[in-house]
């Protein structure tokens, strides 16, 4: 059987977006510019970023019995994504995210997870053949916990790489550590995982090189406009990005993920699909939302052979 693909385990939810010129402060009401609703939720976000790559790609989660669900549902469908593993949760509904975007594109988020975290084992297990079909495996921490490990344990099982995007940070046991291929965490979440201040490249090595000793055999770091850092147990390599007007940074980690998994499903070396991870995640700050911002791999095919011209 050819592998192939890129099996998303997550969340998804809809955002619920206000922009205006700058965030409250704690008890302050501001009137903001405008309201927009985006299907978002991190490993949604994900799986419509590998399939507008042209990435074979399945979803595994869990949507409520409501509109919201129904509108993600039929969102990613539109985009090519695989839905024959999301399960419709009949008693709690679709998770969700109020997020306010400010002036300069910076956000804040407040994530309501609903169906989301009665995403279970089992519901893993029941759809134990796609880690046998498919080439990468990404999860984030929208999810309860055991139900990561799961995603671990089957993914090391069946021999299928695997991606752990830590993300809303929290502390993770060194058992699923050891178990993770690549971890991409940004500096606020490598922070939290390595107990270290991270400040600055340098600082994000040392973090990051706590992980490694733990078991994880590569850490990505993300660094914004920076780009991203690769530590392995022997090198540490900075992949710049381009510099772009920011719009709304709301996924931009999703979309560096999704494009990372995908690459790495089609077995590109990693240095060249971190450089293809941050030209997505670069591009996907330029528009508003989350899965709207997602680009389609001709844009970044394009993108790609200007700056080998320049």
């Amino acid at each position: 059987m050819k592998r192939e693909g890129v099996l998303v385990v997550g969340s998804a939810n809809m955002d619920l977006v206000v922009v205006t010129d700058r965030f409250p402060q704690a008890g302050e009401t501001i009137l903001g510019d405008h309201f927009q609703m985006f299907p978002g939720g991190k490993g949604a976000n994900q799986a419509v970023c590998c399939a507008r790559l042209n990435g074979l790609t399945h979803f595994l989660g869990r949507l409520g019995q409501d509109l919201f669900g129904d509108r993600l549902f039929q969102n990613m469908q539109s985009d090519g994504v695989k839905l024959d593993a999301v399960k419709r949760d009949e008693t709690h509904p679709t998770g969700v995210a109020l997020i306010v975007v400010d002036s300069n594109g910076q956000n804040q988020i407040v994530v309501a997870p609903g169906s989301n975290m009665q995403l279970s084992p089992q519901d893993l297990e029941d759809h134990r053949q796609l880690f046998r079909e498919v080439r990468a495996v990404i999860v984030q921490l929208e999810i309860p916990e055991e139900t990561v490990f799961k995603a671990a344990e089957l993914a090391t099982e069946q021999d299928a790489v695997f991606i752990l995007n830590p993300a809303p940070a929290r502390a993770l046991p060194d058992d699923l550590l050891s178990r993770v291929d690549y971890l991409t965490p940004n500096e606020t979440e490598l922070a939290s995982l390595s107990g270290m201040k991270v400040e600055d490249i340098e600082t994000a090595e040392e973090a990051a090189r706590q992980l490694i000793a733990k078991g994880v055999t590569n850490v990505v770091v993300t660094l914004g406009e920076q780009g991203a850092l690769l530590v392995t147990s022997d090198k540490a390599q900075l992949f710049p990005t381009r510099s772009v007007e920011v719009v709304d940074t709301t996924a931009a980690g999703d979309a560096f993920n999704g494009a990372l998994a995908l690459a790495i499903s089609e077995e590109q070396d990693i240095g060249g699909a971190i450089l293809f991870a941050n030209t997505v995640a670069s591009t996907s700050v330029t528009a508003l939302g989350a899965q709207s911002s997602m680009p389609y791999r001709d844009t970044i095919q394009a993108l790609s052979r200007e700056q080998s011209d320049d």
